[in-house]
């Protein structure tokens, strides 16, 4: 009887449990007409891509369109400025990147506030960064690069495509973690800076992998570890920072997605679901695997969570640094 009994209520958890997600993905009239979706950086970067998959997949399914609207500059803040003033009603949604989470401390006023401002929504993928050095660089493992760097201090400079990137902010961390001199150089943007890298310009780098991984499969680039608790499926081969033992070096890139604070918490339950359901698609995921990203489709929780813990991280990082705030 006692079985019975046990059987029965896991039978009707489940039974809810279905229900609800069934639930979660429909809202009697939403949508009933188009939703912009902010994209706050140039068409065709990841965070565009993914948008772009995922606003098609809503199209199809909800009979309406869900169109991108790329409003760049500043580091993505005019983007994310504009989504953080729109009307809170489901028809704005914002797609990020990390600089959502590092705006906040390495600008002086920007024009959103990462906790208060928005709903979180869900994190639909991200991609981790990788340790490159050019092939003639004589270090094969980032214990030898660290002697390397070690025995010649102020002669190696480091790549990155832009101030305050993941990239960026991983080089420094790297930097302050083994008190090592070397130079920085920004460029700007994620291509000049992995091909000076190539080029032999700039020796090194930390790059997000999903541009590194066809040069270091064409051997014109040197993976050494990537910055993530597990191996990417981009770069099997590659050891994470984590399993060498050197702690605390996680940094990704990631394309979150975030609703304008007091959205009807019935909509940002279905735009979670319906995410997580896509990225989940064969059809979708291999798209994102083939460029280097990893879907995701975290819950709302998991994703306010995973916030507050990297804006805390990079704030950490950018003072200690003592990177100076832009607009300060």
């Amino acid at each position: 009887m006692a079985l019975a009994k046990v059987i029965a209520r896991a039978l009707a958890l489940g039974a809810a449990l279905l229900f609800a997600g069934a639930a979660a993905a429909q809202v009697p009239g939403y949508p009933d007409r188009p939703v912009k979706i902010i994209v706050p950086f140039a068409a065709a970067g990841p965070t565009d891509v993914v948008a772009r998959l995922i606003a098609q997949k809503l199209s199809e399914k909800y009979g309406h369109q869900f169109y991108i609207e790329n409003v760049t500059g500043a580091g993505g803040n005019l983007g994310m400025g504009a989504a953080a003033k729109a009307p809170p009603d489901g028809y704005t949604v914002l797609f990020v990147s990390s600089s959502f989470t590092v705006n906040p401390s390495l600008y002086a006023k920007p024009p959103y506030d990462a906790e208060k401002d928005f709903a979180p929504v869900t994190k639909a993928a991200g991609s981790p960064n990788g340790l490159f050095v050019h092939p003639d660089i004589p270090a094969r493992s980032v214990k030898e690069l660290v002697e390397l760097i070690r025995a010649n201090p102020g002669k190696y400079t480091f790549a990155s495509p832009g101030i305050g990137t993941t990239p960026h902010l991983s080089s420094e961390l790297f930097k302050l973690t083994f008190g090592l001199d070397f130079a920085l150089a920004p460029f700007p943007g994620g291509a000049p800076s992995i091909q000076s890298v190539v080029a032999g310009h700039t020796p090194m780098c930390f790059q997000a992998i999903p541009p590194a991984t066809p040069l270091v499969k064409d051997g014109k680039l040197r993976a050494l570890a990537v910055t993530a608790a597990k191996r990417s499926p981009a770069l099997p081969d590659v050891p994470t920072l984590d399993e060498l033992g050197i702690k605390d070096q996680e940094a990704e890139t990631m394309q979150g997605v975030l609703v304008p604070a007091g959205t009807p918490q019935p909509i940002v339950d279905l735009l979670q679901s319906e995410i997580a359901r896509i990225v989940a698609l064969p059809d979708v995921k291999d798209k994102l695997l083939a460029t280097g990203l990893e879907p995701s489709g975290m819950s709302q929780a998991a994703f306010a969570a995973y916030i507050k813990t990297d804006i805390a991280k990079w704030k950490k990082v950018i003072e200690d640094a003592k990177i100076p705030r832009i607009g300060g």
